[in-house]
């Protein structure tokens, strides 16, 4: 159940924000084995004017993604796939045929099972009650 923030510029269109969502939401699945239906993906945009790299108004199309996934369900590899793949498809679909500004960001975030969730259940929860329906 991660959840996916991407703060992008310059402004995109709405069937741009789609199409990043979507892809988004087919990597973590491919790279992290997370569930598509309870990925959700947020997309802000950042006016260029309100970016700055290096104390510098950014130039160029650039990105930052943020995942947060459970601590610990998964490995360094998996975690390098994503956010190689991510970085290759932000630059694919905003860059244009240019490369994004080289500060642009594919952070994954653990958090612990106690400190997150969904439908109003922690993931510690969740695993809790898959043990005991196996155990029952």
């Amino acid at each position: 159940m991660p959840t996916l923030q991407l703060k992008v510029s310059p402004l995109q269109n709405p069937a741009q924000y789609r199409a990043l969502a979507g892809a988004l939401t087919r990597l973590s699945s491919l790279h992290l084995g997370k569930r598509s239906e309870v990925t959700a993906v947020m997309v802000d945009d950042i006016p260029a004017a309100r970016w700055h790299v290096g104390g510098s108004d950014v130039t160029g199309p650039t990105a930052f993604l943020e995942i947060s996934i459970t601590a610990g369900t998964n490995t360094e590899a998996e975690k390098q796939a994503f956010i190689a793949a991510a970085f290759k498809e932000l630059e694919r679909q905003l860059g244009s045929g240019r490369p994004l500004e080289p500060a642009s960001y594919v952070i994954v975030r653990e958090l612990p099972a106690t400190d997150w969730g969904y439908g109003g259940m922690t993931q510690a929860a969740r695993r809790r009650a898959v043990v005991a329906l196996a155990s029952a």
